[in-house]
């Protein structure tokens, strides 16, 4: 694999660019980088809280209003870059969590993180046009939450894949058999993954238990570590995708201890350089590493560690 310079746009053909002898193992030993939240780039302060969110929360935000919103704005973004910035710097998998608006009409379904953030339209939009100029790369999307959501919205956004998507939609199939070589092949270039029971029947919709994402939750570096440990060793057992969540998640009192400052500066950041040598010493492969995601993806040289962790792949054969 060529090493490919940093900066954002160096990675937007990271997949295309890898030699043939990755492109030809399953997916499911790869390193791939994706980001957690991540369409948070953006929410909207105007809308009401989103359904996500706890009842003591929607009080609070319904005294302080404004002020509320500001502060749960700055513990809701967990990403500062677009989709298309973030496919430009190498991301490939995206965490989605999607709700329609209560007492709106129509089945519109929008990203949400305690705030409402962008139409899903919108997103899957601009996705599709990074695809289209990129056309050996490939996408996760992971559609693991859904909130006020009846059966109609949920055939509403199935829909709305299926028709922005097409053809460039995986059907599903055996883990194993998805490799780079066979989704070219096919001109495939979106795995949708579905956790919803109306998903059951469509051929383009994987199911969730194709790509567990276990979650540590917690703000403490080394439970996390240890815990992105066990849940890797128990990985075989599964046979499909593994995402490793390396991400420290804020308690009441941390947002409390953080109020101002947010996520980004109060948790963030000095956790990352920990988190980040975690991933520098892993490795893909059978009982490897496969997607690793995190909260800020640019702020540090995320996406390029976990692509250069694939050259481990071929130092193993060159041994051989």
């Amino acid at each position: 694999m060529k090493t490919r310079p940093t900066g954002n746009r160096g990675n937007a053909d990271w997949m295309g660019s890898l030699c043939p002898t990755l492109t030809a193992m399953p997916l499911k030993y790869l390193a791939v980088p994706g980001s957690h939240d991540s369409f948070s780039f953006w929410v909207d302060e105007e809308a009401p809280v989103g359904p996500d969110q706890k009842a003591f929360v929607k009080h609070l935000a319904m005294i302080f209003r404004l002020l509320a919103k500001k502060v749960m704005k700055k513990w809701s973004m967990t990403q500062n870059l677009t989709f298309r910035e973030q496919l430009e710097g190498g991301i490939r998998y995206f965490d989605l969590r999607v709700s329609s608006k209560p007492g709106e009409a129509g089945h519109e379904v929008y990203f949400i993180h305690g705030l409402f953030g962008h139409k899903v339209r919108d997103g899957l939009m601009d996705i599709n046009a990074f695809l289209n100029a990129h056309r050996k790369e490939v996408v996760f999307l992971d559609f693991n939450h859904h909130y006020a959501m009846e059966e109609e919205h949920h055939r509403y956004l199935i829909n709305m894949l299926k028709e922005v998507f097409g053809a460039k939609l995986c059907k599903i199939n055996v883990v194993e058999d998805i490799t780079l070589d066979y989704l070219w092949e096919k001109k495939y270039q979106v795995l949708v993954f579905y956790h919803h029971s109306s998903a059951e029947d469509c051929p383009v919709m994987w199911p969730g238990s194709k790509i567990p994402a276990p979650w540590a939750n917690t703000t403490d570096t080394t439970k996390l570590i240890k815990f992105l440990e066990t849940t890797l060793g128990e990985r075989a057992k599964y046979g499909s995708f593994h995402v490793s969540q390396a991400i420290l998640t804020p308690r009441v009192k941390t947002v409390v201890g953080g109020l101002i400052r947010g996520l980004r500066n109060y948790l963030v950041e000095k956790n990352l350089p920990i988190i980040m040598t975690w991933v520098e010493a892993q490795k893909p492969g059978v009982n490897g590493v496969n997607i690793i995601t995190s909260d800020f993806v640019e702020l540090v040289d995320f996406a390029n560690t976990v692509i250069r962790l694939n050259d481990l792949l071929l130092s193993d054969r060159a041994v051989r």
